[in-house]
């Protein structure tokens, strides 16, 4: 009976809140969607109120979320006496629920993949009625920055089908990101025959998406210089988001079309013993090996390092027009470089008169230096180091002694300064002995007991000698003798004894001549009387001097005395002996300075 009665009160009771629910209702305002990032907290708001304005009901709230098989869990309950978090469930520890009359508010902490559901907000308002509404939870992982690769290896554009030119990756993101390819900036869709995209996508044991996608691509040479890139683009709470990836760059091979040939080295004009570079260079890539040859010689090819021809100590022969071309292959095209090499050259100087020519004093002579060029010479004629001509010609004229010696002239380049070469001849002015002076006799006089020095020199081809022959003294000798070039010199000294006559004999195998010193000897009588007029001069100025003293004109004392001093001779001077006959004459001179007129034999009283 009891549990009749207890039936009878229930289902009285939801007949009630049926006739109730009829006459008012709750209304709940959810959003459709709430967006948030893996690992942040999500929130999400369920405002409900209620068409009964005149009760205040306690309302039941519970919280549910769908599982994958389409049932639901419950995750929370609320009403007037109790809150309560369902344990048991994934969701046990990481939400909080906070509830006041206009809305409840779940909160899930660390968002995780699997959250990516509907989540459901049941109210029960009881007399004030029940509603349900719900909110879907999109959870997003941002993926990481793309890595692109390209390829290693090149790309022929001889190829007929599209190559592999890159690929590129991006991997933990959610949802699935999508990969857009670009060449240069511009982006790069599926074409037939020439792009083709290919897309290969995973899911990790993380649930988070790892995309790669290869680019399939017809190469052209103008994509030898092209950027390719790789942009991922992925959704976010806020909307879409793009990382872009550098740029890489591919090696195209492509055929050589144009050939180009140029000499590397020397700079400037080529000359005979250099060492020439010539250089090949086409357009092609990979750069193909080359073959070098000369037109005037097609069928004989020159060894050479790929894309250099060494030509070492060239020559004259070596200049001409060279070319090179590329080894025969695949996609090679027939098509060459030309240059066009000129050795330049200077020949060994010629000179005429060869060697050595010899003339007579007094003539004149001609003479050339010739040297074969390329280019234009200068030529310079040089004499003991100095210039004495320029041109390829030179003139000597009314020859001396003095110009003979060994010319040289010196043949260079002036575009080619190191290009040079030299010829010489000797000339030799021959005649007879030729004596310095224009005197042929001397004329002399000195003093007895002189020494005199005597000079004769001779000049001539071949050199002369000299011989002297001197007549009226005996006492001399040769003191210097020396020869230079085409000159003899001699000294003699000769002391004058009386009167002298000295020849200076020269001679050679073309002439002889002769050159005469007389020297008249001076008496030294008129020696004597000179200083006799002297000494008698001395001793009267010597009276004068006496006088005026003892007049009292004229103080005497230390400091009266004066110096007299001797001149020094030079040693360029001639020293002259004097010597008298006997000492007598000394006795009477010194007797006459002294007043004293007696002869010599005269006694004192």
């Amino acid at each position: 009976m009891a549990f009749l009665r207890r039936a009878f009160l229930l289902l009285f009771l939801q007949v009630c809140l049926l006739h109730v629910s009829v006459l008012a209702k709750v209304e709940l305002s959810m959003n459709e969607t709430v967006d948030v990032y893996i690992g942040d907290m999500a929130e999400i708001l369920c405002q409900y109120t209620s068409t009964n304005s005149d009760s205040k009901p306690g309302f039941l709230i519970q919280w549910f979320v769908a599982e994958r098989g389409g049932s639901r869990s419950r995750l929370y309950y609320a009403d007037a006496n109790q809150k309560l978090i369902d344990s048991g469930t994934d969701y046990t520890d990481r939400i909080n629920v906070v509830t006041d009359e206009k809305g409840t508010r779940l909160s899930i902490q660390d968002v995780r993949l699997s959250d990516e559901r509907e989540f459901y907000c049941h109210v029960n308002g009881l007399a004030a009625g029940s509603g349900v509404r719900k909110t879907h939870l999109r959870v997003f992982a941002p993926p990481d920055v793309p890595e692109i690769e390209s390829v290693t290896t090149g790309i022929s554009v001889t190829k007929d089908t599209p190559s592999k030119v890159a690929s590129c990756e991006t991997r933990n993101g959610f949802p699935k990101p999508n990969i857009t390819w670009y060449r240069d900036g511009e982006p790069l869709m599926n074409e037939s025959g020439r792009v083709n995209i290919v897309i290969l996508s995973s899911r990790m044991s993380s649930d988070l998406y790892s995309v790669q996608s290869t680019l399939e691509y017809k190469v052209e040479k103008e994509d030898k210089d092209a950027r390719f890139s790789c942009e991922v683009s992925f959704f976010v709470p806020d909307g879409i988001r793009k990382f872009e990836s550098p740029s890489v760059n591919i090696t195209v091979h492509y055929p050589t079309t144009m050939v180009e040939l140029w000499k590397e080295s020397p700079q400037g004009l080529v000359k005979e013993g250099d060492t020439v570079e010539l250089r090949c260079q086409g357009d092609g890539n990979p750069p193909p090996h080359f073959i070098f040859n000369k037109v005037e010689e097609p069928d004989v090819n020159f060894e050479s390092s790929r894309d250099v021809l060494i030509l070492s100590s060239v020559s004259r022969k070596d200049s001409g027009t060279y070319q090179c071309h590329p080894l025969k292959g695949d996609g090679v095209m027939e098509v060459k470089g030309e240059v066009e090499l000129k050795v330049h050259y200077l020949d060994t100087a010629v000179v005429v008169p060869k060697d050595e020519e010899l003339m007579h004093k007094g003539e004149d002579l001609t003479a050339t230096c010739n040297a074969l060029s390329s280019r234009s010479t200068s030529t310079v004629w040089y004499k003991d180091g100095k210039v004495v001509g320029r041109g390829n010609t030179f003139h000597l004229q009314n020859a001396t002694y003095e110009r003979s010696g060994v010319y040289k002239c010196e043949v260079t380049v002036p575009s080619l300064p190191n290009l040079k070469t030299n010829g010489f001849v000797k000339i030799i002015v021959q005649g007879g002995p030729e004596l310095v002076g224009s005197e042929e006799v001397v004329q002399l006089d000195e003093v007895e007991g002189r020494v005199v020095n005597l000079s004769c020199e001779a000049l001539g081809n071949p050199l002369p000698s000299i011989s002297w022959n001197i007549t009226g003294s005996q006492s001399w000798h040769e003191v210097d003798k020396k020869t230079h070039k085409h000159m003899t010199h001699s000294v003699v000294s000769v002391k004058v004894t009386s009167d002298i006559t000295a020849e200076c004999n020269v001679s050679s195998d073309r002439g002889s001549g002769v050159k005469i010193f007389k020297i008249k000897a001076k008496g030294s009588g008129v020696i004597i009387v000179v200083i006799i007029v002297c000494l008698l001069l001395l001793a009267f100025l010597g009276s004068v001097i006496y006088f005026l003293h003892k007049k009292g004109k004229i103080p005497c004392g230390r400091s009266g005395k004066q110096e007299i001093t001797k001149e020094k001779t030079t040693k360029d001077e001639i020293v002259v002996e004097m010597k008298t006959n006997t000492k007598n004459e000394e006795a009477v001179l010194l007797k006459a300075v002294n007043g004293d007129k007696k002869g010599p034999n005269d006694q004192p009283l």
